[in-house]
């Protein structure tokens, strides 16, 4: 399996090294794509320095912060025209594990096409949230699955492997929501494409270094896309793999 890590960064200067050396340690085989979004304290060309040690290691240079959905829907478009056969989702905050990285390709291999590090399956923590929060989080979650039928116990979880088949069926370059909602739409059109889709167990830690991208517009945006979805399903119009717009049964 040919597989890219695409990890997404605006002002990781204090991580992009140790996580560029820890995806190399934990998936040797894998390239590394960072997808950076013209961060001014100098995260493209640390990353790039470690390139030129380690090597496989590419950076996409953007000139602006565009948001974590536009990139990955570029880090994607990058890796199909490369001819990668998995893409891999990873924050570059460490808040995801790359130690779970040989579980979760072996999750792929084994014929999932969506494999997601996921916080609310067995085995799976959050250690560090407080009760509220991981009530909050639980509760979005349990709400997005009931409003789509998604059957899965993280659908904002943003650790994830796609196949390439999949997200050439799904149409990924017209999702636009962002953070979470990108998250939850993913997951709703896989699902939709009748996609086989796996949740290893990781341990999800807040970042220790660096300033955290979420905002509460994020949150809120994805509460009312799955609001509006949700309702789209009910009166029996959903999105479907070819792109249009359908009866849902």
């Amino acid at each position: 399996m040919k597989a890219l890590v695409v990890i997404p960064t605006y002002n990781e200067s204090m991580n992009i090294e140790v996580m560029l050396r820890a995806v190399r340690r934990h998936a040797p085989q894998a390239v590394i794509l960072v997808v950076d979004d013209g961060s001014p304290d100098g995260t493209a060309e640390i990353a790039e320095a470690v390139e030129a040690e380690l090597g496989s290691i590419h950076v996409l240079r953007r000139s602006e912060k565009s948001g974590l959905g536009s990139a990955y829907r570029a880090g994607f478009a990058w890796g199909l025209r490369e001819g990668f056969d998995a893409l891999v989702e990873i924050d570059a905050d460490f808040s995801h594990d790359p130690g779970a990285l040989p579980e979760m390709f072996a999750a792929a291999e084994s014929g999932a096409d969506v494999v997601i590090g996921s916080r609310y399956v067995p085995g799976g923590s959050i250690p560090d949230w407080s009760w509220h929060r991981k009530m909050l989080s639980r509760s979005g979650n349990r709400y997005a699955s009931m409003m789509l039928r998604l059957k899965v116990a993280d659908s904002t979880a943003g650790y994830r492997i796609y196949q390439r088949g999949l997200l050439e069926r799904i149409d990924y370059s017209t999702v636009r929501a962002d953070g979470y909602g990108f998250q939850i739409e993913m997951t709703y059109r896989s699902r939709q494409a009748n996609a086989v889709i796996s949740e290893v167990p990781i341990s999800f830690v807040d970042r220790e270094r660096g300033q955290s991208k979420m905002s509460s517009s994020i949150i809120v945006e994805a509460l009312w896309l799955v609001t509006v979805w949700g309702i789209q399903r009910l009166f029996g119009r959903a999105w479907r793999p070819n792109g249009v717009v359908s009866t849902v049964r």
